[in-house]
């Protein structure tokens, strides 16, 4: 018999999760990166199609492995800077996101975390040969810290598993 209790989930997240907006790839992208790890859980890709002129999100696109609110928060995120600019996005937090989301579970934290740690990653590397704006700090932010914390913590719990396993 189990003990788990089914997590509750707002209405939001679950259309967003039934049907996501902006699933998939943008080829021409001028800006991509991933947070998570595939081999060890969720995971999220995004792509971003930048007007160079004025440093406009014009398209937001992105890939996910993962659970239901990591599906609806990249999803959200997405469509939370079409038309914004790099450093307008650069502001969105995990909060923001779950927020937009009418808020996720405590234990699914991690999938805001991880979105808005992809979008970063993706902002980071669009100036990566280009000048980077002062707004853009070498520091990485909470966020990004916290994300990278999450790719250490699955790695870890991912070669525990796979130890149980043999």
């Amino acid at each position: 018999m189990s003990s788990r209790v089914p997590l509750t989930y707002g209405k939001k997240v679950l259309e967003l999760f039934r049907n996501p907006k902006n699933l998939g790839r943008i080829e021409d992208a001028n800006a991509e990166a991933i947070a998570g790890s595939l081999a060890c859980g969720d995971m999220i890709a995004i792509y971003l199609k930048i007007d160079e002129s004025t440093e406009k999100i014009v398209d937001a696109k992105f890939e996910s492995y993962g659970c239901a609110a990591n599906i609806a928060a990249a999803s959200i995120l997405t469509e939370m800077v079409k038309g914004k600019t790099l450093q307008d996005s650069w502001k969105i937090s995990w909060k923001d996101v779950s927020n937009e989301l009418g808020g996720l579970p405590s234990v699914k934290y991690h999938c805001g975390v991880l979105a808005v740690g992809s979008l970063r990653r993706a902002i980071r590397a669009y100036y990566t040969n280009r000048a980077k704006p002062d707004w853009l700090s070498d520091e990485l932010t909470q966020e990004e810290k916290h994300a990278l914390e999450e790719e250490k913590l699955m790695e870890v719990l991912a070669k525990k598993a796979k130890r149980a396993m043999l």
